[in-house]
């Protein structure tokens, strides 16, 4: 194992991201007695998972999971976290890491309670990112109903404004500081575990398959937003168009998957994710047809198999084997999709009302550089050095995965950590 010689042994773990994978790596150390530091760059713990409607297979609620682990964490002095945080440098070696980490100012203290007066008080607006821009929310927010920690955010969009002001004055709590700065802090832990996620790709570089050009297709992630009940349209899925129901669908799948132009690996979760949405759709809308048309579908495993059997007998549920070489757009907003049927031949013409795009999971190392001595694929996937030990990756910073398999992969991250100080 690679160690400096002499350095002073640290028994405590870093998890960098706070999103399932990183929540699982973190409770597994601290609940068998290790101190945990979780650094997560957005302003609440709970990553992808707190923005879907449901995952599968059993289509349970992100409540379902994350509230017992925010439960288990504010339970466990062990754990302590940083939000809005992000990790600035990394030096030393397994045993004894010394980390940089910087923390960017919420403009909120632990006064906040919550009571919405902020931005009852504020008057400009901000695109919500949580909802990948689809809506606006106040510059002064909570950044969703389940947030942990439960408290607001003031934007920094609206810092030396008259809004900015206004929130202060309406917080009957002084809980709004604007006067917050960021500052640094150093920790030193015996090992890291890389839990940084995944974004979706960006569609807008699918140039064929006209996102962006045409406010009727969106994205898988953004799909998963309209049916959700704390989503832009309050769990109604409607053609952002013109806020109509859809009644009949098209699922594009493989969106820049398996392409040597943009993600030339499987993206492992886009088939599973719009057989999910169809049974948003069918639940919501029961005469809206759905047509989903694929390369492979890929339903690993005895579980998801059955998944897709169910939805497989679904009469108003169509599966065209063809990849979707172009798009245009029809009469009243509506989408054509030019593909051809790999099993008879026939080169298809059909138009939805609604056309979704099965974008697949890039991991965030793709696009932003992680400030440590980390081996990293091309495709941006972290690969674990075992024999040198120190440093792990879980989740979809390792591969890409479901919800499932990433609390499998971060509980093997975990007891990999706590090898690295055993070994001590």
């Amino acid at each position: 194992m690679s160690e400096t010689k002499g350095a002073p042994f640290s028994g405590s773990i870093m998890v960098v991201g706070g999103g399932i994978s990183g929540l699982t790596t973190a409770l597994e150390a601290a609940e068998v007695g290790y101190e945990v530091f979780i650094v997560e760059k957005n302003p609440y713990l709970g990553g992808r998972v707190a923005q879907l409607k449901q995952y599968f297979p059993k289509l349970c609620p992100p409540t379902c999971g994350l509230e017992i682990n925010f439960k288990r964490i504010k339970d466990n002095p062990r754990i302590k976290f940083f939000t809005l945080a992000d990790v600035e440098s990394v030096e030393g070696a397994a045993g004894s890491y010394n980390v940089t980490v910087k923390l960017n100012p919420r403009y909120v203290n632990d006064n906040c309670t919550c009571c919405n007066k902020c931005a009852e008080a504020c008057q400009a607006e901000v695109p919500n990112e949580f909802n990948f821009g689809m809506d606006k929310r106040k510059g002064a927010y909570l950044p969703h109903e389940m947030s942990y920690p439960a408290k607001y955010v003031i934007s920094p969009q609206i810092i030396g404004t008259e809004d900015a002001r206004r929130c202060k004055e309406a917080c009957p709590y002084d809980a709004v500081d604007l006067e917050m700065e960021a500052k640094t802090i150093e920790l030193n832990v015996g090992s890291i575990v890389w839990t940084t996620g995944w974004e979706p790709y960006d569609a807008a570089r699918i140039d064929n398959l006209g996102y962006g050009r045409y406010p009727n297709i969106v994205t898988n992630m953004m799909f998963e937003r309209l049916a959700a009940d704390n989503g832009p349209t309050g769990g109604q899925i409607l053609r952002p168009s013109d806020n109509k129901a859809p009644e009949n669908v098209a699922f594009v799948q493989c969106a820049g998957s398996r392409d040597e132009n943009h993600l030339p690996y499987c993206s492992y979760i886009c088939c599973m994710a719009s057989l999910k949405h169809t049974t948003y759709i069918r639940e919501q809308y029961p005469d809206a047809k759905v047509t989903i048309f694929y390369i492979d579908m890929r339903t690993p495993g005895n579980r998801y198999e059955k998944f897709y059997d169910k939805i497989k007998e679904d009469q108003n549920v169509t599966f065209i084997k063809g990849k979707v070489a172009a798009v245009e757009e029809a009469e009243d907003g509506r989408v054509t999709l030019v593909a051809e049927d790999a099993v008879s031949g026939e080169k298809l013409h059909q138009t939805f009302d609604m056309v979704v795009l099965a974008t697949g999971m890039q991991p965030t190392a793709a696009t932003t550089k992680l400030p440590a001595d980390l081996v990293v694929t091309e495709d941006g996937f972290m690969l674990n050095d075992y024999e040198k030990g120190g440093m792990f990756a879980a989740g979809c910073a390792n591969r890409p995965a479901d919800v499932m398999m990433s609390n499998q992969n971060a509980t093997g991250m975990a007891l990999k950590a706590i090898q690295t100080m055993v070994k001590r």
